[in-house]
């Protein structure tokens, strides 16, 4: 693989911030007291999100319609089919719930590597939140330590998709940023080189020019090339 692609999913392969809608939902109204002290940044996310899943009474049933309701950028799959011919490796990193994620992308037929937090049914509505990608150093103490994924052995360079805090320490080390939302604002604030998008239809756009400038192309495709022009 020539390069990587870290992909975000809440407010960027969904549209709506789905662990939000899902709190909106199903949890006892004192999730809203703790997203407060997370805006606050008086916590981390990873403490957030544990004690706002702790709210949830939802069965696995209410779980899965959730899940079919969830709205997917229409460009979705035109991007991963660009990443797909550019031959990078693209990764879902996301510091929503890996349930949701994984049901959600499984709709559109296609299979990608996720890394999220663990959304486990306990039985009778509840539901707990494990981190098999946490950091104790995570600056952000994210359930998902964003900056440590990656997959070993992929060359640069290294794209990262996404519009929000838990993208910021990621965005930190890329070679090159596609943003919207909080991350466009991180990026203009911190100098960090970046495209601001709306949606994933424009990345993919953006995606394409910018691979062909930054990345020689296969031997085979000069080849055929040639072979056109003779």
């Amino acid at each position: 693989m020539p390069g990587q692609i870290l992909l975000d999913f809440d407010g960027t392969i969904a549209i709506e911030d789905t662990t939000d809608c899902l709190l909106e939902r199903f949890a006892e109204p004192g999730w809203r007291e703790v997203e407060e002290q997370w805006e606050a940044q008086l916590i981390g996310s990873r403490e957030c999100m544990s004690r706002q899943v702790d709210l949830i009474r939802a069965s696995e049933a209410d779980i899965e319609r959730f899940i079919a309701s969830v709205h997917i950028d229409a460009g979705f799959l035109p991007f991963i089919e660009a990443c797909s011919a550019a031959r990078f490796d693209v990764m879902i990193v996301s510091d929503g719930l890996d349930r949701i994620v994984r049901g959600v992308v499984a709709r559109t037929g296609i299979s990608l590597q996720v890394a999220a937090s663990r959304l486990e049914y306990r039985g009778n509505d509840r539901w707990r939140l494990g981190f098999p990608y946490a950091n104790a150093n995570c600056s952000s103490a994210s359930g998902n330590c964003k900056c440590a994924q990656g997959a070993s052995g992929v060359r640069s360079p290294r794209i990262v998709v996404g519009d929000g805090r838990s993208d910021f320490c990621a965005a930190s080390s890329a070679d090159y940023v596609f943003a919207k939302g909080r991350l466009q604002t991180h990026c203009e604030e911190n100098g960090i080189a970046h495209a601001p998008i709306a949606d994933l239809t424009e990345a993919t756009l953006l995606f394409n020019t910018w691979r062909h400038q930054i990345v020689p192309q296969p031997a085979y495709a000069h080849a055929h090339a040639e072979a056109r022009h003779g």
